[in-house]
């Protein structure tokens, strides 16, 4: 075949650094916007962006040319760089080291946007921790809970 197609849906969900509830809401909407600037920049495509003041998700369509690894880095270390920039308190910002990846068939692309769209709703029923943990088993992604938190 001479031309390479791909087409993957990726769910990224990572925290700031100890689950600190650390994003303001006032800087949300811009969050996310940078957050998908970046990805465009990455020739990704974002699709939905969301979560709460301790953590994110993210769906997107990744680029062929391009690490889930890299992804994941790029809008880490750019938003942290950003949201340092926003207000003196938020100086000692930092995302966990860790992250969660997950293929999303396109057939529930409406469900995952939706539900990204309600975190802040979901996350009054259960913490991140329980809902990070329901992904990895759902996912069948064997874990070791003393490295997972950092």
């Amino acid at each position: 075949m001479a031309q390479s197609l791909s087409k993957i849906y990726l769910h990224i969900i990572f925290s700031t650094k100890n689950r600190e509830n650390l994003i303001p809401n006032n800087l949300k909407k811009d969050l996310y916007s940078y957050f998908g600037g970046i990805l465009r920049k990455l020739d990704c495509t974002p699709l939905q962006i969301g979560g709460t003041s301790n953590h994110m998700h993210i769906l997107c369509i990744k680029h062929r040319t391009i690490t889930e690894a890299k992804v994941v880095e790029e809008i880490k270390k750019s938003t942290s760089k950003w949201i340092k920039t926003k207000d003196h308190h938020l100086n000692h910002f930092y995302w966990q080291n860790g992250y969660g990846v997950f293929s999303v068939c396109p057939s529930i692309l409406d469900n995952v946007k939706n539900y990204i769209l309600k975190q802040e709703e979901h996350h009054k029923k259960e913490t991140y921790k329980e809902e990070y943990r329901k992904f990895l088993d759902r996912y069948g992604i064997d874990y070791d809970e003393r490295y997972i938190w950092d």
